[in-house]
C-alpha cells in the first residue's frame, strides 16, 4: 500500500506563548528605534511614519482610551475602513486591552454591516467616515436603530477619535497593565467575517494563540527580520493584511507599510521604491497589474525586494517566472489557507524551485499537521489522489461565533478542520489545490476539476488567465464553460478555435464548450475568483435554464 496522504510540520521555532500585546511589547523593547508603521498615502501623500517605541506607546494611548469608552476585556469592537494608520493602531490598541476586534469588510453595503455588527455583539464602532462609494458614516448612522447593542460609533476623521490618542495618565496605565495580567494567548481576540457565498456569513472567532503564532510563524519562514519592511496593498480587514503581513511584521521588528487605501500598482510599486521594502503581498492578479505597469514603460527601483507572499490562487507560471526575474522577489512565496485556520496552513520555502511555487501550495507549516481524506467517509487517502484538505494544530479557530452546529459541522471531533477544498499530496509532502469541492464539475457522470482545465490552458501563448466553470446542460447535466482574459493584441478566441488547441492534450471532455472574453473576473477584495457570481452570470449569457 501506497504511503497515505498525512504530513506533520517541523516542531521549531517553539509556538508564541504570548498575547499579541505582549509581543509586541517585546518587540518594541528590543527595537525602539526601528521603523514600526509607515502609511505612505496619511495626509494627502505626505507620509506618516512611526518607530516601534512611538508606535507601542501610540497603541498603548489607543487602548488607555478604548478603556475610558468603558470597554473591557471580552468586548466587541467594530472596525470598518479601507487600509490606513488607524487600522493598524486600532488592530492592536484592542489586543492590548483584550477587546475582541470585529473587522468588517469594506465593501460591506447597509444590511451586511447591520448583520455583523448584530451578530458580534459590538458596543463600539471605530470608521472612516466613507471611502469611495461608500459612506460609511452615513450607513453606521441608519442602522443605529437595528443594532441595539451598538452605543458609540467614532470617526477616524473626528475629534473624539483625537482624544482617544492623548497619552494615558500613570494610573490608566496602571489599570491597562492590571486588565492585560489577566488576558490568555488562548483568549478571543479576533471575529472576521467569512464571504457568505450561501446564507450569512459566519463569524470565524481567532484567539492571540491562533492568529499571533500564524504570523510569526509565516515571518519565520520569510526569515523576517528588523531589517525587513512589507509592503502590504492587500486588505487588511483579511487575515492576509492583518496577520500575514502586520503579525509577522511586528513579531520581527520588521516594519509594516501601507502604498494606499486599496490597491493601486503604480502606488504600490512606488513605495517599494521609496521605502526600500524588500517584501511584497498580494494576489496573482495584482502582480499581473504591476507588471503591466512596468510593460507600459513605467520604472520602479524594485531592487530592494527580495521575498513576499503570493496566495488567492493559482499563479500562472509565466507570470511568476516575471515576478523572481524582473521584480527581485527570488524568494517569493506560495501560501494556502483559511480564515478559520488563521490563515496559512502550507506554505512553498523560498529555496523552492520554480515547479513547487507554480505547481503547488507548498507544504505544511510548523506545528500544524494535514490529511487529504475521502470527504464521505474522512479515511485518509493515498498520496496521488485527491480529497477534501484538511488542518489540525494551534491555527484551528476556536469556532463560529454563537453558532455551535456550523462549528461542529466544521470541526470534527478529533480537531481536523474540513477546508472544502480538493487537494492532491504528492509523496513529497507538497499539495496541489484542485478546486473546491462544490466547484466539481459532473458532466455525464465524468467528475471534472476545473483547476486541472485551468492549468492546461494557461498553456496557451494567448491566454493571461482563465477561470472554468459549470453550467447547466440539459443532455450532460453540466458542461463546460471558460472565462479567458486575453493577451493584449491577441486574435479573439472562440469555442472552435480553442477545441482545436486542446484536442489531442486533454480529454475531449474536458475541453470547455463555451469561450466567454473578458477584461476581469468577479473577484472578493482578497483576490479571490467568485465562481457562484460568474456561474449566474453565465446562464443569463448563454440563455440557459438553471
Amino acid at each position: 500500500m501506497s504511503e497515505l496522504s498525512y504530513a506533520k510540520g517541523e516542531s521549531t521555532p517553539a509556538l508564541l506563548e504570548d498575547t499579541i500585546g505582549v509581543t509586541l511589547a517585546k518587540t518594541a523593547a528590543a527595537h525602539p528605534d526601528s521603523m514600526a508603521l509607515i502609511d505612505a498615502a496619511a495626509d494627502d501623500g505626505a507620509g506618516r511614519q512611526w518607530t516601534y517605541a512611538e508606535f507601542h506607546a501610540q497603541v498603548r494611548a489607543l487602548a488607555a482610551g478604548l478603556r475610558r469608552l468603558g470597554m473591557v476585556p471580552g468586548d466587541r469592537l467594530a472596525l470598518w475602513a479601507p487600509n490606513r494608520w488607524e487600522w493598524v493602531m486600532t488592530q492592536f490598541a484592542a489586543a492590548e486591552a483584550g477587546v475582541v476586534l470585529v473587522v468588517l469588510n469594506p465593501s460591506y453595503r447597509r444590511h451586511e454591516v447591520a448583520y455583523a455588527l448584530n451578530q458580534s455583539g459590538a458596543s463600539v464602532a471605530l470608521s472612516a467616515t466613507a471611502f469611495r462609494d461608500s459612506a460609511y458614516a452615513q450607513m453606521l448612522d441608519d442602522v443605529r436603530a437595528e443594532v441595539p447593542e451598538l452605543r458609540t460609533v467614532i470617526l477616524f476623521e473626528s475629534p473624539e477619535f483625537d482624544e482617544l490618542l492623548v497619552p494615558p495618565t500613570e494610573s490608566e496605565l496602571d489599570e491597562l497593565a492590571a486588565a492585560a495580567a489577566t488576558l490568555r494567548a488562548e483568549d478571543p481576540i479576533n471575529i472576521q467575517y467569512t464571504s457568505g457565498t450561501t446564507g450569512n456569513p459566519k463569524g470565524v472567532t481567532l484567539s492571540h494563540r491562533n492568529i499571533g503564532n500564524n504570523g510569526y510563524l509565516v515571518g519565520e519562514l520569510l526569515e523576517y527580520t528588523a531589517d525587513d519592511s512589507i509592503c502590504t496593498p492587500v486588505p487588511y480587514y483579511h487575515c492576509f493584511g492583518m496577520v500575514m503581513a502586520n503579525l509577522a511584521a511586528t513579531s520581527h521588528g520588521a516594519t509594516m507599510v501601507i502604498p494606499a487605501p486599496a490597491f493601486d500598482p503604480a502606488a504600490t510599486l512606488a513605495a517599494v521604491e521609496k521605502y526600500r521594502c524588500t517584501s511584497l503581498y498580494g494576489v496573482p492578479t495584482m502582480f499581473i497589474a504591476e507588471l503591466a505597469l512596468l510593460d507600459s514603460g513605467r520604472t520602479f527601483d524594485l531592487s530592494s525586494l527580495r521575498t513576499g507572499i503570493m496566495a488567492g490562487s493559482t499563479c500562472p507560471e509565466s507570470v511568476m517566472r516575471r515576478v523572481l526575474d524582473e521584480m527581485h522577489m527570488s524568494q517569493v512565496s506560495i501560501c494556502y489557507g483559511m480564515t478559520e485556520t488563521s490563515p496559512v496552513s502550507t506554505q512553498t520555502r523560498m529555496d523552492d524551485p520554480l515547479e513547487l511555487r507554480v505547481g503547488t501550495v507548498g507544504r505544511v507549516g510548523p506545528h500544524l499537521e494535514i490529511q487529504v481524506v475521502d470527504p464521505a467517509t474522512g479515511e485518509q487517502l493515498p498520496r496521488g489522489e485527491a480529497g477534501e484538505l484538511c488542518t489540525r494544530g494551534y491555527s484551528v479557530m476556536l469556532g463560529y461565533r454563537n453558532d455551535p452546529v456550523k462549528t461542529a459541522e466544521a470541526i470534527t471531533d478529533d480537531g481536523w478542520m474540513r477546508t472544502g477544498d480538493l487537494a492532491v499530496m504528492g509523496d513529497d509532502g507538497y499539495v496541489r489545490i484542485t478546486g473546491r469541492i462544490k466547484d466539481l464539475v459532473i458532466r455525464g457522470g465524468e467528475n471534472i476539476y476545473p483547476r486541472e482545465v485551468e492549468e492546461f490552458l494557461y498553456t496557451h501563448p494567448d491566454i493571461v488567465d482563465a477561470q472554468v466553470i459549470g453550467v447547466p446542460d440539459e443532455k450532460y447535466g453540466e458542461e463546460l464553460m471558460v472565462w479567458v482574459q486575453l493577451r493584449e493584441g491577441a486574435a479573439p478566441m472562440t469555442a472552435e478555435s480553442l477545441r482545436e488547441f486542446a484536442t489531442g492534450s486533454i480529454s475531449r471532455h474536458k475541453i470547455p464548450k463555451y469561450v466567454h472574453i473578458v477584461d476581469s473576473f468577479p473577484m472578493t477584495v482578497t483576490g479571490k475568483v467568485r465562481k457562484v457570481e460568474m456561474r449566474e452570470q453565465a446562464i443569463d449569457l448563454l440563455g440557459l435554464e438553471p
